[in-house]
């Protein structure tokens, strides 16, 4: 007759529950969901420990996102073909983000996407200085703006398509704004090839606030290809023109007859040359185009003749500032060989004007306690044969 000594089997199970743990807590991070996986990107010069969270819709696109800085590491789009390749410029290396990242290639843009003059605004009667990181200027929400910080991500499990939901809360004068600034976007990979970002945000202070997201694009596939031979159009009558800091000067030109009239499809190479006062301080277009309507709005549309791409942007936001890549510097390899260079890649970052607290005449960007900051912009694909 067999004895059992239970006590040795319950020791025995209990070795081998917890050997399968120690051995599973070794193995890569395991995808949240079906359609989002996770994995170690990096880690930072501050010992921040860096995920890079891949969604995939049912068509098989693909985008890549990191928890610094909210970036798009990678964006696929199909061409006339049917081919999927990634469409947004970026580097071949985690540090280049973490060190700066001087393009912010991907990056979420806060606490103000683009030009503040003289880097400093006044509200309720008090001036307020904040990061100059451009000149006499602040540019994006100074050095250390919302391109450099760590953001929460967590994948949205109830969502339709694949989501993850970002968080970041400003301390109360980083960079020079005031106010406590909790900020969430969303970021959504929808099955009809677009990608939806929601923003919000609520303060406990009077504060000023105009977030963007800075991806650029080149529809082609080959970063070392210049963006001129893209076909844009913009559904806007006006322009900001710049002074030499590429601060608005407060008129709002119509476009007509000028370089900067996208109402109907050209070239982005087209006029760019021109000789044209504002070009040359732009270096090529880098301005903001005043759009026509309110509300949700098909606001520009870009196409690339050789791939079929086709790019659509939607938002409800009164302005885009339409930039042709001038300051790309051929510093830094492309994920795809070569450099980034010279007019490769281009950016439709949906916004309120530049300057605005400081333009009384401008959409005012002032948020204040109670209130809830919110916007959406959605960059569709789709194939043109």
């Amino acid at each position: 007759m067999k004895i059992i000594n239970y006590n040795l089997i319950i020791i025995a199970l209990l070795c081998v529950v917890g050997c399968s743990k120690k051995e599973n807590s070794n193995q890569p991070q395991k995808e949240d969901m079906e359609n989002i996986q996770v994995s170690d990107y990096g880690v930072t010069a501050k010992d921040d420990s860096i995920k890079k969270y891949t969604l995939t819709n049912k068509n098989g696109m693909k985008m890549e996102v990191i928890n610094f800085g909210g970036i798009i590491t990678s964006l696929t789009a199909p061409d006339k073909n049917g081919k999927y390749e990634d469409v947004v410029l970026g580097f071949t290396k985690p540090e280049d983000y973490f060190n700066g990242n001087p393009y912010y290639f991907g990056a979420l843009i806060g606490r103000y996407g683009n030009r503040i003059a003289n880097a400093k605004f006044t509200l309720e009667g008090k001036t307020y200085n904040i990061d100059k990181n451009d000149g006499p200027n602040s540019l994006h929400g100074g050095k250390e703006g919302f391109h450099t910080k760590f953001w929460n991500i967590e994948p949205v499990k109830d969502a339709k398509f694949p989501t993850l939901k970002l968080t970041y809360t400003s301390a109360d004068g980083e960079e020079g704004y005031p106010g406590k600034l909790s900020t969430t976007v969303f970021y959504t990979l929808t099955d009809d090839n677009a990608l939806e970002i929601s923003y919000e945000a609520t303060t406990d202070k009077e504060t000023v606030v105009n977030l963007t997201q800075h991806s650029y694009f080149n529809l082609s596939g080959n970063f070392s290809k210049t963006i001129t031979d893209h076909e844009l159009q913009i559904n806007a009558d006006k322009f900001s023109p710049v002074n030499e800091t590429l601060i608005p000067t407060g008129e709002q030109k119509p476009v007509k007859g000028s370089p900067f009239d996208f109402t109907t499809s050209k070239p982005i190479g087209k006029d760019i040359n021109a000789n044209d006062d504002q070009l040359k301080k732009g270096k090529g277009y880098d301005h903001n185009w005043i759009l026509n309507g309110s509300g949700m709005r098909s606001i520009a549309k870009v196409y690339h003749p050789e791939s079929g791409r086709v790019m659509e942007v939607l938002t409800d936001e009164p302005g885009v500032q339409f930039y042709s890549g001038n300051f790309l510097d051929g510093k830094f390899d492309t994920k795809t060989g070569g450099k980034n260079e010279f007019r490769t890649g281009f950016c439709l970052e949906t916004q309120h004007f530049p300057d605005s607290p400081n333009q009384a005449s401008f959409p005012s960007t002032e948020l204040k306690p109670g209130q809830k900051y919110q916007t959406k912009t959605i960059y569709k694909f789709s194939v043109k044969k």
